[in-house]
């Protein structure tokens, strides 16, 4: 597996969320995610509260492949950064072990300091350190 420090790809991609160019937008994905990667997402609390009254006893939200998670991370750009009041950072606290690499990211409004928002991220990487498999638990 090629030298991949945990902190330098949190940063890039904690980068891309908030990237305002589509077309550099796109680039950004296809140089962090293999072609056949997941973004899987835990819903918040209220979604899955709802599927457990429909009967499903696991829910998660997905996107697969470049197309799925550019349309993922558009939507997360057009909802949270592009009306500019907010942008992701990452902590610094990314740790790898292997081909899995872990951090937690924050929501924060513009000109602040104070985080209204974050999550969990694990990453799983395949043999040229690109991501296959992204778990984003949010609201941590």
């Amino acid at each position: 597996m090629t030298d991949i420090h945990a902190q330098e790809l949190a940063g890039r991609y904690v980068a891309l969320w908030n990237e305002p160019d589509a077309g550099l937008r796109r680039k950004a994905i296809e140089e962090v995610w293999s072609g056949d990667g997941i973004h899987l997402l835990q819903p918040p609390a209220e979604i899955r509260e709802v599927a457990a009254g429909l009967g499903f006893d696991s829910t998660a939200l997905s996107a697969h492949g470049y197309d799925e998670i550019e349309v993922r991370v558009a939507r997360s750009y057009e909802e949270f950064v592009a009306p500019g009041e907010f942008f992701f950072r990452p902590r610094g606290d990314a740790v790898r072990l292997r081909d899995v690499v872990k951090f937690t990211w924050e929501m924060v409004p513009v000109g602040g300091d104070e985080a209204v928002g974050g999550g969990l991220e694990v990453l799983v990487l395949d043999g040229d350190g690109r991501i296959t498999a992204d778990y984003m638990f949010p609201g941590l």
